[in-house]
């Protein structure tokens, strides 16, 4: 009877150690299947599309538009606030008023050379100075002066303004001799851009294709393999640094230019208004192929953003809210307890049995 009863209590044990575990296991399985369902249904909010990855194509330019033209005068047309407000500074203020000074000056040398020249003036005059006119001569340039520097401190504020605490990042690194764009809301992905090669000429970049073999492609020189893409209408945070030497990032239609020093950021806010590819290039004397640093950013919409974003492993679209933790593993534990425990009131009376 003694060893009956040893062997029920023994077997009363296991059957009690065997529904505990049975019990962890559902709630276990019950947490993972519902962290599955809540991810799955984050997915697409965090997506903010339904678009697949790799579903992205890169924009054609638009001739004339954010690119140099033959035959061009002045500055390329202005696609952000800041270029429109300097465009019209510089066209509207500054060139009208170095004319009219220009002008003054050269037909005041006209007038002196013909009005007092010898023929005219055997006996040149001894007038050493004269009040009214040593008047105006000071006070006016000084008000010339002061007209221009309200528009002039005005903008230079405006380009240096801080960015939005919201405004997306991009971190542009300048190579000898290509570009990496950066993307730390985004998940951190790299992106590398170097000139394409052109048809018939000696190879710039070893695996990298040619200028006009895909339809998008835009001027020679100035196009790349990989564009910075940003979205249109939204601040972007760009901070500049070097890895070599100086590089300076610089897109004329953008009026934009920022110095990328090895072991410092710069950083200044950039706002696109309109859709496009907009070309630029490295302005700062770098090296022996600085000339091949052509710089193309593509600007577009938020959602073809989000999809491009996709396209590159680990891409993650910039402040969408984390999905919150699941209450999953609390709520399945909950449902397993009354198994568990019915497992384990089994074991007792299983350790009852008859000769116990």
């Amino acid at each position: 009877m003694m060893i009956f009863g040893d062997r029920a209590r023994r077997a009363g044990s296991a059957l009690r150690a065997l529904g505990l575990s049975f019990g962890m296991g559902l709630a276990a399985t019950a947490a993972h299947a519902q962290e599955a369902v809540a991810s799955a249904a984050a997915s697409p909010a965090a997506s903010g599309s339904p678009s697949a990855a790799g579903s992205y194509v890169p924009m054609a330019p638009t001739p004339g538009v954010g690119m140099p033209v033959n035959g061009g005068l002045g500055f390329q047309p202005q696609y952000t606030e800041n270029g429109q407000y300097a465009l019209w500074f510089h066209d509207a203020l500054l060139m009208p008023l170095i004319v009219l000074i220009c002008l003054f000056v050269l037909l005041l040398l006209i007038w002196v050379v013909i009005r007092y020249r010898k023929a005219r003036n055997p006996v040149a005059s001894k007038t050493s100075h004269n009040t009214a006119i040593e008047i105006v001569w000071t006070l006016l340039p000084v008000l010339i002066l002061v007209g221009i520097a309200i528009p002039s401190i005005n903008l230079l504020s405006k380009q240096f303004k801080p960015a939005p605490e919201n405004a997306l990042t991009i971190k542009v690194t300048g190579n000898q001799w290509f570009w990496t764009y950066t993307y730390p809301d985004n998940g951190g992905f790299d992106v590398n851009s170097y000139m394409l090669n052109q048809p018939g000429q000696p190879k710039i970049n070893a695996d990298v294709r040619e200028v006009g073999s895909k339809p998008w492609d835009g001027p020679a020189q100035l196009e790349v393999d990989n564009r910075m893409v940003v979205p249109v209408n939204e601040p972007i945070r760009i901070q500049t640094i070097g890895s070599d030497v100086i590089h300076a990032f610089a897109v004329p239609s953008l009026w934009f230019k920022l110095d990328a020093v090895p072991g410092r950021i710069n950083e200044k806010v950039l706002t696109i208004t309109r859709e496009g590819v907009y070309y630029g290039q490295c302005s700062e004397l770098c090296g022996a192929r600085h000339g091949y640093m052509p710089i193309a950013v593509e600007v577009v919409s938020r959602d073809k953003f989000n999809a491009w974003v996709q396209t590159h492993s680990g891409g993650v679209i910039d402040h969408q809210p984390k999905p919150a933790a699941a209450p999953a593993a609390p709520a399945a534990a909950a449902s397993a307890a009354p198994a568990a425990s019915t497992a384990a009131s089994a074991a007792p009376s299983a350790s009852t049995a008859p000769g116990a």
